[in-house]
């Protein structure tokens, strides 16, 4: 594993700054900022399908210990968790943030000392979580906190299902990527994303827009301390009979071009949101699918990262 000292962040002078500002007010209205391309006229405050309007709405914003160990470290994560998803997942168990959109709207200017507030707290880094259809707003605070002092690592917390175009415009502002790689190439694993999340083109569009993350950041970096300075982390959580697909993941994971990407296997899906009557997204992992996952990565050599333990 490699280590860092004194990495920079956020170095953009003020005409690559622009030119990222620009991109993404060409693609916020209409929108066109992740796969779906639904060309919502946000600009009017008229929502698209992840039901983000005009201005960025947050949920919650806290120094969170939840993460992998190299993201919380011992200070914190400086987590921001936006409202609304590109995705629809039936199981979701932020249902109340994705789904729902609940949240308050903010400024740019406000967002951008939202960043500041949590690196004051002693934030390792700044936790983006589902920033996809606010990339236009996190990218014109991030130019405002940048100028004020913001110097900490900037993580980017994705469901994956990203536009590969649009993670390329990220180069130079993101230096942890943490995506989720939920579903295979599959005709079955192409089935289960559209009658679990609601889009059938997962696949094409996650892998690709991965390859581009660990383009950028490379495998996980830590400091002299061990927490994550730089890299990608792809997570991938169990879905209850449907161990398959997760098998499929972890062989698109060990022969991609992300493959030293550390690994984050989780088990810890419950059924919730509107999972309850849907067999067999109604119940727990069953140890058996468990077990045959986590062999499976271990068989590839996947062994760099976490494997959560089934409860």
């Amino acid at each position: 594993m490699e280590r860092l000292n004194n990495p920079g962040y956020l170095g953009l002078d003020a005409a690559a700054w622009r030119r990222k500002r620009e991109f993404f007010a060409a693609r916020f209205s209409p929108c066109s900022l992740c796969p779906r391309r639904c060309g919502a006229r946000r600009a009017q405050d008229r929502p698209g399908v992840c039901l983000a309007g005009k201005d960025v709405r947050v949920a919650a914003h806290n120094l969170h210990f939840g993460e992998e160990p190299p993201i919380s470290g011992t200070r914190g994560s400086g987590t921001v968790f936006f409202s609304g998803c590109t995705l629809k997942c039936l199981f979701c168990q932020n249902y109340p943030i994705s789904q729902l959109a609940h949240g308050e709207e903010y400024t740019i200017e406000q967002l951008a000392g939202i960043f500041l507030s949590l690196q004051k707290r002693g934030a390792h880094n700044i936790n983006l979580v589902s920033p996809t259809p606010y990339y236009f707003h996190v990218v014109a605070a991030l130019e405002l906190a940048a100028a004020r002092g913001l110097r900490i690592p900037l993580v980017c917390n994705t469901s994956g299902y990203e536009r590969v175009e649009v993670v390329a415009e990220l180069a130079g502002i993101v230096d942890i990527y943490l995506p989720d790689l939920k579903y295979g190439s599959s005709e079955g694993s192409r089935q289960l994303a559209l009658d679990v999340s609601g889009v059938k083109d997962y696949f094409a569009h996650a892998h690709p827009a991965i390859g581009e993350m660990f383009r950028q950041a490379g495998p996980l970096a830590l400091d002299d301390a061990g927490v994550a300075v730089r890299g990608t982390v792809i997570r991938h959580l169990i879905l209850p009979g449907q161990a398959q697909n997760s098998i499929e993941v972890l062989q698109a994971i060990a022969a991609g071009p992300f493959r030293r990407s550390w690994l984050s296997l989780m088990s810890q899906y419950f059924p919730a949101h509107r999972a309850s009557g849907r067999p067999p997204f109604d119940r727990r992992l069953l140890v058996e699918e468990w077990r045959r996952v986590r062999d499976e990565a271990v068989r590839l050599g996947l062994e760099d990262g976490w494997f959560q333990e089934l409860e």
